[in-house]
């Protein structure tokens, strides 16, 4: 019996919630067989009490189901969130850097092509109207995670690289803003032509660093648009940054529901809430007034069903929509009184009212 025997029986234990096996995501430091007992060794990330246990009781399991192994022993040391400079250029990470957030909470479809990102740029405008109208203007920020294809800049219209304040190890990026919004992407750090080929441990780096080494400030809600699948990014966030909770955003037929659901269950397996359902390109309304299901009906709510949850609203299939975000004029900004901007802000207060429920996590 070898390591490389442990280890290829490890790529069967899949981290708490994710798809991912412990030994590719790197939580795996050393593995060992001696005289029938195996040794392993784990450091994992989390604020999640149960993981450790859980992650060693399935270890355990695991190895003594191996012949020639009669007993098995699993170190877990947890470590806290922190990131050494990586692939982005950005300073080590500062434990607190995100006290100032008060809520945060996560914007995930699980499939791509449901229309994610344009939904959280809508909502984030909406949310900075609501909170502006009550005196609050500047407290809404939008973090893009999606490494591979950033398009939040496109959407929300903003250019060019964000500010570096400070020096050295006390230094933090400055998020841009438009549209009374604060935005980090990766598509500030990165030419608009060069694909980012990353394995998970440099894109869970770069999560970190987007959590802690960005200059926030004080935020009444911080939306993080995730990228499609349930791997590095998502768990990575989880581990730096406590999540309030988690919206999830789905087209109507079940080749997006089946797959959104699967994303909902993966928040609650790690303890984090799911807050609502959105229903994106619900139907479209023709020229003469008729109203179109496109993509069919009822998938928003019955996935809120099954999640336990509530449809917070159905987005109209709109061009306007679309063509807004090609030009970084969010509807919400361009046709505040119109119906579409009318739902974003409902989705907006229902969000509110549900995050204001709970702790505020901002010191």
């Amino acid at each position: 019996m070898t390591s490389e025997d442990l280890l290829a029986q490890l790529r069967n234990v899949k981290y708490p919630g994710f798809s991912r096996d412990i030994v590719s995501f790197g939580l795996v430091k050393s593995a060992a067989f001696h005289d029938g007992v195996a040794h392993v060794a784990l450091a994992i990330t989390t604020s999640d009490p149960k993981v450790p246990k859980q992650l060693r009781d399935e270890v355990e399991r695991s190895l003594l189901s191996l012949a020639g192994v009669s007993k098995a022993t699993v170190e877990v040391a947890v470590q806290a969130a922190k990131a050494p400079a990586g692939p982005t250029g950005l300073p080590s990470a500062k434990p607190g850097a995100s006290s100032g957030i008060r809520h945060a909470i996560a914007i995930a479809s699980g499939k791509g092509g449901v229309g994610k990102s344009t939904f959280a740029v809508n909502l984030a405008c909406a949310l900075a109207q609501v909170l502006s109208a009550q005196g609050r203007p500047g407290r809404v920020g939008l973090m893009d995670i999606d490494i591979y294809g950033p398009s939040v800049p496109l959407m929300i219209g903003l250019k060019g690289r964000p500010e570096v304040e400070g020096e050295g190890q006390d230094s933090c990026l400055v998020p841009m803003e438009r549209h009374g919004v604060k935005v980090m992407s990766m598509g500030f750090l990165v030419d608009d032509n060069t694909p980012v080929v990353w394995r998970g441990p440099m894109v869970m780096k770069t999560v970190q660093q987007f959590v802690q080494n960005v200059k926030w400030g004080e935020l009444d809600v911080l939306l993080v648009d995730l990228p499609p699948g349930t791997g590095d990014a998502q768990l990575s966030l989880v581990q730096t940054l406590p999540l309030d909770g988690a919206l999830i955003v789905t087209t109507p037929q079940p080749a997006a529901t089946q797959v959104a659901l699967k994303g909902g269950l993966m928040f609650q397996k790690v303890n984090v809430p799911i807050v609502g359902v959105a229903e994106n390109m619900s139907y479209f309304i023709d020229p003469t007034g008729q109203k179109h299901l496109i993509f069919g009906s009822g998938g928003g709510i019955a996935t809120a069903e099954r999640l336990g949850t509530v449809l917070m609203g159905q987005v109209p299939l709109i061009p306007a929509i679309r063509e807004g975000g090609d030009k970084g004029m969010p509807i919400v900004v361009t046709e505040p009184e119109g119906a579409a901007a009318g739902v974003f802000r409902g989705i907006a207060e229902a969000l509110l009212a549900t995050a204001q429920k709970a702790p505020s996590r901002a010191m």
